[in-house]
């Protein structure tokens, strides 16, 4: 059966009917710490350091602001899930056409790859500062997250939401002694959480706390997360669900917010009073630390971006599995979708160290915050719509008041980002030889905000035609009718000589009786086959030619009738090929009963040939 459940590999993995109190509280503790670790990736490091560094505490009720603006729409994620069991990915798929969903899908993806670069980076940094690894390597070894991911998957959500906790746990403990270290003016601190009137510089680094704090790719993630807990159905389950997840957003999210303001602070604290407001990069940062107060702190601070670069690249990685599945229905293995997310953001930063040098990554990290910044609106848009839907979301429906809150939220942030991106290009624009933003940024943004104004328009234009809603994931079950019994004249049979070839044979031959006429099949796959096909003579194609015509004279014995063929080179299109030639109408074949590395490493002869023919595949074990 085809798995439709959002992270089908731990959907409803983690069960919470058994236990009572404190207990039952725990068992929905989880998600939102994954969620957490997005808003403290070097992304917000950069933006934090920043702040702190040029304009001290004062842009600290900044960072409380994209915290409340985050939890409001994190709660939001997390009611969509809990409430109609899908992830905002699928939620798309099922309210927008597919054309629109394909450049979702392409944003969305983006916006984790831009993300993923920025942890990527990170990561290396933070190898680099702790042990002197060249950033080159750092980023190589970040390939390797991969592996961790598949483990972690493999041993359980509740494996990897304790890896994930151990990480903020690690990045938290490091910034808190960091803090006692450098003795903050807490007077100050307190004075930090007075909203201040904004311009230049302030304002701009402000949105890139707010881009850098509210994530795209948090509310895909959050949505699918919280269905790893199996729930009672029912009003009271979902209603005690909705609480204990808020519980867990809110704790989870407002310690993320200590970290940010920790890291703020510790600019404040380390570099803006004593006179150094030009802090440009995590480096610079760590290195001024070192001066300032010797080894303990920078080594606590390169510990913490470790951690944090690789807990966020899980989630992220997690993430792309959520929009490739939900928005296109595309579903690969769970290791190549994973490997293929993260080469594609290696990639742009490997180009740039060769290209540029190391220097230049501290402009790819603010590259990926304005990439970032231009999906928001694709992600929070609908999101407010879909649970804004009363007869969807039925006594669960977020409350006007929420939904005041939730678009004047959205509208901030769209709006901010906007400017962000425009102060990004009007920067580029003033360089030399800048045709490019004429002939491909500008008609991509526009592109882009045409596709902003249909994701906001569409839902709310085809909810009053009643005519954009299907829940059934792939379509509604057919009626069977009459059997037919189905009798196959032409069966052909894949054998490799195996001990397997005795059940395939049998089962074969249960299909069509006597009546029918089967084509006995092998293929040959020596190099000199590969490259000679049918001209070849060598030993192995001789045995093969024999061993089939032993067959040929059993089957003759029991008073069946049939035919042996070899084919050469590669087995799946080999078998194809004699399979439409002769019009077999039903092909049995053994499977060849590799499993793990063997199927990567070989593949699977079965899964070849069925995409090449269009007759039924029996496949025997």
């Amino acid at each position: 059966m085809a798995k439709t459940e959002s992270l089908s590999e731990v959907h409803q993995s983690v069960n919470t009917d058994k236990r009572k109190g404190w207990r039952r509280i725990l068992a929905f503790i989880g998600p939102a710490y994954l969620i957490s670790v997005g808003y403290m990736d070097p992304g917000n490091w950069a933006t934090d350091l920043a702040g702190g560094s040029k304009f001290g505490y004062q842009l600290i009720w900044v960072l409380l602001m994209s915290n409340l603006i985050a939890l409001l729409l994190q709660s939001l994620s997390a009611r969509l899930g809990i409430v109609r069991g899908l992830d905002l990915a699928q939620a798309s798929k099922q309210a927008y056409p597919r054309w629109a969903n394909i450049p979702l899908f392409v944003l969305a993806q983006t916006a984790i790859i831009a993300c993923d670069l920025a942890e990527i980076i990170g990561m290396a940094i933070g190898l680099q500062l702790l042990f002197g690894l060249p950033l080159i390597w750092g980023i190589s070894i970040t390939i390797f997250d991969t592996i961790l991911l598949l483990f972690l998957l493999n041993k359980g959500m509740r494996a990897m939401e304790g890896f994930i906790v151990s990480m903020v746990f690690i990045v938290g403990i490091s910034f808190l002694v960091e803090m006692f270290i450098v003795e903050p003016s807490i007077k100050e601190i307190a004075k930090g959480f007075e909203p201040s009137i904004l311009n230049g510089d302030a304002l701009y680094i402000a949105i890139g706390i707010i881009g850098a704090t509210v994530m795209p790719h948090n509310l895909y993630l959050h949505s699918s997360l919280v269905q790893t807990r199996k729930i009672e159905r029912s009003n009271k389950g979902i209603k005690e669900a909705l609480k204990f997840n808020l519980i867990d957003t809110t704790v989870a999210l407002n310690l993320a917010f200590f970290v940010n303001a920790a890291i703020l602070i510790l600019a404040a604290a380390a570099f803006y009073k004593n006179g150094l407001h030009e802090v440009a990069e995590i480096q610079d940062a760590h290195k001024l630390l070192s001066n300032i107060f010797g080894h303990v702190a920078p080594t606590l601070f390169a510990i913490a971006l470790i951690a944090a670069g690789q807990s966020s690249t899980v989630t992220g990685t997690l993430a792309g599995q959520i929009i490739m599945e939900g928005h296109i229905n595309l579903r690969i293995q769970p290791w190549l979708r994973r490997l293929i997310t993260r080469l594609l953001a290696v990639i742009p930063a490997f180009f740039t160290i060769l290209h540029y040098g190391d220097d230049a990554l501290g402009g790819l990290l603010v590259l990926s915050q304005v990439v970032l910044s231009l999906q928001l609106g694709f992600a929070i848009i609908p999101l407010i719509h879909f649970t804004s839907d009363k007869k969807l979301m039925k006594d669960f429906a977020i409350k006007p008041w929420v939904k005041v809150l939730a678009w004047a939220s959205a509208i901030t942030i769209i709006a901010l980002n906007v400017k962000l991106v425009i102060e990004e290009i009007s920067g580029w624009a003033k360089e030399a030889n800048n045709w490019w933003i004429y002939v491909i940024v500008l008609p991509v943004l526009i592109l882009i905000v045409l596709l902003l104004l249909y994701i906001f328009f569409h839902p709310l234009l085809e909810r009053k035609k009643e005519t954009w809603r299907q829940l059934v994931p792939h379509g509604n079950a057919l009626d069977i009718g009459k059997i037919d019994k189905i009798n196959y004249k032409r069966i052909g049979i894949a054998v490799d000589f195996s001990k397997n070839d005795k059940n395939t044979i049998r089962h074969a031959l249960i299909q069509g009786g006597k009546d029918a006429h089967y084509y006995l099949i092998h293929v040959v796959e020596t190099a000199a086959a590969r490259y000679l096909g049918k001209d070849v003579m060598d030993h192995e194609t001789k045995s093969d030619a024999e061993n089939l015509e032993k067959y040929r004279a059993n089957l003759e014995d029991l008073g069946y009738d049939s035919t042996p063929f070899i084919g050469f080179g590669s087995t799946g299109k080999a078998i194809a090929g004699i399979s439409n030639q002769h019009e077999i109408e039903l092909l049995v074949m053994g499977a060849h009963g590799h499993k793990g590395l063997k199927d990567l490493i070989f593949g699977t002869t079965v899964d070849s040939v069925r995409h090449k023919v269009n007759i039924p595949v029996l496949i025997i074990r």
